[in-house]
């Protein structure tokens, strides 16, 4: 498993096949909403995070060591040093906004569906480009508008008739701010540190974190209640945080972040049509215009813009 995982990333070096992973990265988040709201009717929501996250470190673990032993290392003391530096500054820093973005996430999506869930948190992509203008990056008109057609959408999608707005749509929506500046961050440090390792450590700070909120929270999990969950562990720790977020971090390193964001966004459609497949979930006519308001949102805040963010 570590040699064919290993020599598939190995080989994520040109545009071509890092859009291939970004597309799978996509497809893996989008039918993880499911997982994460399966996940929910056996253990708490930091509980889950806690779990998944450790899960997805230790799958990385083999292939660290693969990697460590597959050539020999000549790089100077002073050059491990210094990218020892880099990883941790990385790791701490991406783990602590994933870990904003993933803990808002887990604990929203026990009161709202799987599909509504993947397309409010596919708004980071619109928190992408406002981000980088508050950094200084200047912003096209269509950015502006597309913002406003995402606010229309997310209405559409989320008012409740007689009820307004939940608010753990907007709790939604915040969690999706801080993966757009996972993304940003993730951008910064991919040409600087070994992806595998800085996905790795981060999914570690992640684990630690929200280890936690879980005795803050006291959600006194059980060993029965662990294994009831095994599924939805297994789906969102090995394959969605140790093998997408991984995959992420890759293709971000050999395309542009627009283009990788855009691909990215399709994450939302797959969190519906997952949600419909297996967990049996509808979506109104309302809320159907909705989603394609802000995925059209998405696909206009995403097209033509060449700076890099």
């Amino acid at each position: 498993m570590p040699h064919f995982f290993y020599v598939i990333i190995s080989t994520m070096k040109n545009k071509i096949s890092a859009n291939i992973a970004l597309f799978m990265t996509a497809l893996i988040w989008g039918l993880g909403f499911v997982s994460q709201r399966a996940g929910m009717e056996h253990i708490g929501p930091f509980t889950f995070n806690a779990a998944r996250s450790f899960l997805g470190a230790l799958s990385l673990v083999p292939v660290i060591f693969w990697v460590k032993f597959s050539k020999p290392d000549l790089r100077s003391k002073a050059r491990k040093f210094y990218q020892r530096i880099n990883l941790l500054k990385a790791g701490c820093l991406c783990g602590l906004v994933m870990f904003l973005g993933m803990g808002i996430q887990q604990y929203s999506i026990q009161y709202i569906t799987a599909g509504k869930s993947g397309f409010i948190s596919a708004l980071y992509i619109i928190f992408v480009p406002l981000i980088s203008l508050c950094l200084g990056a200047k912003i096209a008109k269509r950015v502006i508008f597309s913002v406003i057609m995402a606010v229309f959408g997310l209405y559409l999608l989320c008012y409740q008739s007689g009820g307004g707005v939940n608010i753990y749509d907007f709790l939604t929506l915040l969690g999706a701010f801080f993966y757009g500046l996972h993304i940003i961050v993730v951008d910064y440090f991919a040409h600087r540190v070994h992806p595998v390792k800085m996905s790795c450590l981060q999914f570690f700070i992640v684990g630690v974190l929200s280890l936690i909120f879980v005795f803050l929270f006291k959600e006194n999990p059980t060993a029965q209640s662990l294994i009831e969950c095994k599924i939805p562990l297994i789906y969102s720790g090995i394959i969605t945080c140790g093998i997408a977020y991984t995959l992420q971090i890759y293709g971000q390193k050999y395309t542009l972040p627009i283009l990788a964001t855009l691909i990215l966004c399709l994450e939302s459609v797959f969190a519906v049509v997952g949600g419909v497949l297996i967990l049996g979930e509808v979506m109104s006519t309302r809320e159907i215009l909705g989603c394609v308001l802000m995925i059209s949102a998405v696909i206009l805040a995403n097209t033509k813009m060449e700076q890099r963010f």
